[in-house]
């Protein structure tokens, strides 16, 4: 109990959160097989929590693409990479909803990474499709999930984190989903505690 005049603690933030989640969201993305001279598309972007460490190890000017169909969320990923020194024009940022990507997606990146957003697709074997046709041949496909846990066991500080039980995914539904538009299956990263990365492969041109 507070007693009066006392300052309440400070909750956690989103950012708290995610920062004990991921203290190292470099070698994370490493991990995942992003490396420099890499040209990616940072997929449901949000707030930018990935991209500035994506344009950091990418380099270069455009490599990275960011799309979110929320402003808002973008304007927070726009000040993120600005307060984490990235060159503005290091980033490309797209307000575009994921199902228009075809159409209105201004070049073809040879890696795109969905994190922490599979679930909320609404059709997601359409959304693998149109990642598949706008990759280049022999170009890589990442979906980060939280591993098909309780909630309640996923805790960071204290408290449940990530989605509700009956909207997580195993691999094997993951793969269910994205490999029938023409994927091949890459592999499958473990991301601890929560996490993991399954990568799929766009098959090169003969």
């Amino acid at each position: 109990m507070n007693h009066p005049g006392q300052i309440p603690p400070r909750q956690p933030s989103d950012e708290d959160w995610r920062q004990a989640l991921w203290p190292d969201p470099e070698a994370m993305m490493r991990s995942l097989g992003i490396d420099f001279g890499v040209s990616v598309l940072d997929l449901c972007c949000g707030d930018g929590h990935f991209t500035s460490t994506i344009a950091h190890i990418v380099g270069g000017i455009g490599r990275t693409m960011a799309v979110d169909i929320d402003p808002q969320l973008l304007d927070l990923a726009k000040q993120r990479a600005e307060n984490a020194g990235i060159p503005a024009q290091a980033i490309r940022w797209l307000e575009l909803d994921a199902k228009d990507l075809v159409e209105q997606l201004p070049s073809t990146p040879n890696y795109v990474l969905l994190a922490n957003s599979f679930h909320s697709i609404e059709d997601r074997q359409q959304l693998a499709r149109n990642v598949f046709n706008i990759l280049k041949p022999g170009g890589q496909f990442a979906i980060v999930n939280w591993h098909h846990r309780l909630r309640e066991d996923t805790t960071v500080l204290g408290e449940p984190r990530g989605p509700k039980t009956n909207l997580r995914f195993t691999p094997e539904q993951v793969m269910d989903e994205v490999l029938p538009v023409g994927f091949n299956l890459h592999g499958v990263v473990d991301l601890p505690p929560y996490h993991y990365g399954i990568l799929f492969d766009k098959p090169k041109v003969s």
